[in-house]
């Protein structure tokens, strides 16, 4: 692939061989950003796990210090509760009716969806639609919960969920190349703790293996786990 003068020029700009303290790392991320856009900050982690072993698998959620730079649009699928999910910031609001909308593959414009254990045997039906993009509600990362206004207001504050992919990489957004190198080293320092904290009976030796992190257009830098 052939690659911009100025990504060509970012990438010189970063040893290779060299794996980087977090906040060097980020403030290196930050010097090399050229886009004209406010580009997010990303980490990419590799895990030390078997993808297609459910009791290996890693899904959980984090309450990043400093959030994303970015507001999770929520969509919450409730009939209990659908007062408290208004009142708590729920961007969409509905019930059986937006089931039956998944199911026929109109999917909700949300970043996370959540719901009450109520809904769960209904919205079981759409797990064909969702599970694959990422969006369909987990007990594991408190998306389904009888809590739905706390959920709600935890994920608008900042909370991320995350979940391996069939690769066994990780990867969240931890901010923005706006943001201080402080404030995107805490917010990485929680993901990583956060990802460390689920280790199991099932899983061997180091959870982590290695991570990177880069801007959105930018190139990767390695950084110390």
């Amino acid at each position: 692939m052939k690659r911009g003068k100025n990504y060509t020029a970012s990438q010189e700009a970063i040893d290779k061989n060299k794996v980087y303290e977090l906040r060097e790392a980020f403030e290196l991320v930050k010097e090399q950003s050229k886009a004209k856009f406010d580009e997010s900050v990303e980490i990419h982690v590799r895990l030390n796990i078997d993808p297609k072993k459910g009791d290996q698998a890693i899904r959980g959620s984090v309450s990043l210090p400093h959030g994303t730079g970015k507001t999770a649009r929520i969509a919450a699928i409730t009939e209990s509760k659908a007062d408290e999910a208004k009142a708590a910031g729920a961007d969409l609001i509905g019930g059986q009716e937006m089931i039956d909308e998944i199911k026929a593959g109109k999917l909700p414009e949300a970043d996370v969806i959540v719901t009450t254990p109520d809904m769960m045997p209904k919205l079981a039906a759409a797990a064909k639609v969702l599970g694959p993009r990422g969006l369909m509600p987990s007990p594991k990362n408190d998306t389904v919960t009888p809590d739905i206004a706390n959920a709600i207001a935890e994920l608008k504050k900042g909370r991320e969920n995350y979940k391996n992919d069939n690769s066994a990489n990780i990867h969240q957004v931890v901010g923005k190349v706006s943001f201080d190198a402080d404030k995107l080293t805490e917010n990485a320092s929680a993901f990583i703790e956060s990802l460390r904290s689920q280790k199991n009976e099932a899983h061997k030796g180091n959870l982590l293996i290695s991570a990177t992190t880069c801007s959105t257009m930018g190139p990767s830098v390695r950084i110390k786990i």
